[in-house]
């Protein structure tokens, strides 16, 4: 579930001795239980209040939230972190970045006043990502959680979610003032799709004990209602959705905890979209001579190859010694292989139906989240899912990241052509990056940076003609930094991992490293990189000390 934010500036302590006296009202020598204590307090804190068991977005409310913002900081601030291990220091910038996410959440996003799409909370897929992707209001009802029919215990508690939905959007129409025209518009979409989702379940739970089916049909009208008045109100609002280039870096520097900006960034992204397409000219030519690979084009053939190709993975991360392999590790990448889809295909079906063994690396994620189940962190503020999406550098970017770093350790070798798609999914993700930027930095709409990412993707294989161009830009323009986060975390585990190299020579492992990775938690790649080598990068310090 996604939590929701708010905010007022915080001011950054200094945490690694560089020389300044300690606040003056800080707990010298105070343990790391005051920051886990305060951790457990601020995630109170940061969750909305409820009336009638509808979360609170109003006015009033946010103000409220606002102005008490403040002294949480305060108190993080207070806290004296010298002689801390680094991983502890780590987790008190952790902290801060939540708070920090909160901060300009009031002071720029605001989604629940400029965002339609922020009032969804009926998902009927599980994120392969450890909380929802983008910016969501409290109580989402995860339809996919549960088994059907419902025994009593779980109708009452879908029920719990269900039944403030229309009191939740009878709300948001009194708390949406924002100017941005494409969060209005592609707002009234999404909100579209949920009301099919609740007309779907409310088939599934037409015999379900309580009121449930009852209330699922109030939900599903009035989140018809409420797309319908969305879209009526969208030619109202005519500005441009972007957030400029300055909150940008804010937001990159102190809440992301991303030590680039947004030209550094833009930058970055047309680097290695040349990288990727001159690589891929070069490794289609070394091919030439080769077959083209089938695509998958049966249900039958998509089962045998989709579990012949996690087996195959599964094998080489042991094998080849790449790290340790858990027993369930093999059971839940083999759960999300999915059912066969006959077209039209959409960019990352194009991929996988030709290998499907490529995007298993990207499949990382399921690892990720089941480590989170099946080995959870003993440090209670990595345990669970970071919030704003902090977590997306490390997540997005390492599973981008591995897709190369898996190539270059051998597992395409006897796939030649496998490589071709390598260079093809870094591509896409850096074009539809530009996309992206251009929306928050230059106010292009989301059918222009759509149109940017779409012509920069080879083969033609992000289509205008499809779905998932608009959905990814709509992403990235409610949750900055998020669409830029595959390739600039991939940038900074590559960063990780050179440094690792570099400090233990012959020494180095990738077992022992991807190993320590997958143990550390879902923390941002910078801090990772810290923690990891023991080694504060001038770029990070530079970052975390800036005002």
């Amino acid at each position: 579930m996604r939590l929701v934010r708010r905010p007022a500036l915080l001011l950054v302590a200094s945490v690694f001795h560089l020389g300044r006296p300690a606040p003056a009202l800080a707990q010298r020598g105070s343990p790391f239980t005051a920051l886990t204590s305060l951790f457990t307090e601020w995630r109170a804190f940061q969750l909305p209040k409820r009336v009638n068991g509808v979360p609170d977005y109003s006015a009033a409310a946010m103000t409220a939230q606002q102005q008490a913002l403040p002294a949480m900081q305060k108190r993080l601030k207070a806290i004296d972190t010298t002689g801390w291990p680094i991983k502890q220091q780590v987790d008190w910038h952790v902290v801060r970045a939540e708070m920090n996410g909160m901060d300009f959440d009031h002071r720029v996003l605001r989604p629940w006043a400029n965002n339609a799409a922020f009032y969804v909370t009926v998902f009927n897929e599980q994120s392969d990502q450890p909380a929802r992707e983008g910016p969501f209001a409290d109580g989402a009802v995860e339809i996919w959680q549960y088994t059907f029919p419902l025994t009593p215990a779980a109708a009452a508690k879908m029920d719990s979610g269900v039944r403030a939905i229309p009191g939740l959007l009878a709300s948001a129409k009194k708390n949406l003032v924002g100017n941005g025209h494409d969060l209005w518009v592609y707002g009234a979409k999404v909100m579209k799709d949920q009301a099919k989702e609740l007309d779907a379940l409310g088939t599934r739970v037409s015999g379900a004990p309580g009121s449930l089916a009852a209330d699922v049909k109030k939900a599903q009208q009035a989140s018809t209602e409420f797309a319908q008045w969305v879209e009526a109100e969208s030619a109202k609002h005519t500005g441009p959705s972007g957030i400029g280039t300055a909150n940008y870096d804010w937001y990159l520097a102190h809440v992301q905890l991303t030590p680039l900006t947004y030209t550094s960034v833009t930058a970055l992204m047309e680097s290695e979209l040349a990288r990727a397409n001159a690589a891929l000219a070069a490794t289609e030519r070394a091919n030439a001579k080769l077959p083209q690979q089938p695509v998958v084009a049966s249900a039958a053939e998509h089962a045998k190859r989709f579990n012949d190709g996690v087996t195959a993975y599964m094998a080489w991360l042991k094998d080849k010694q790449i790290m340790t392999v858990a027993p369930w590790m093999d059971g839940a990448m083999r759960a999300r292989i999915g059912s066969f889809n006959p077209g039209p295909r959409e960019f990352f079906t194009e991929v996988d139906y030709r290998d499907p063994v490529v995007m298993r690396t990207h499949g990382l994620h399921w690892i990720d989240l089941g480590t989170m189940v099946n080995a959870p962190n003993p440090d209670p503020i990595r345990r669970g899912p970071l919030l704003y999406n902090i977590f997306v550098s490390r997540t997005e970017g390492f599973a981008t990241g591995w897709e190369e770093i898996a190539m270059n350790e051998g597992l395409f070798e006897k796939s030649a052509r496998s490589r071709e798609l390598v260079y093809i999914l870094l591509a896409e993700r850096a074009a539809r990056a530009i996309g992206d930027l251009m929306m928050q930095g230059k106010g292009y709409t989301i059918q222009q940076a759509s149109q940017v990412a779409s012509d920069k993707t080879p083969r033609g294989w992000l289509s205008m003609k499809g779905n998932l161009v608009y959905f990814e830009q709509h992403l990235y323009l409610g949750q900055p930094g998020y669409g830029t986060a595959y390739v600039s975390g991939k940038h900074q585990m590559d960063q990780l991992f050179a440094a690792r190299r570099a400090a233990q020579g012959a020494k180095f492992t990738m077992k022992q490293t991807m190993d320590e990775i997958m143990a550390a938690g879902l923390v941002p790649a910078s801090l990772l990189r810290w923690e990891l080598t023991g080694k504060l990068p001038d770029d990070v310090k530079q970052m975390l000390v800036s005002p």
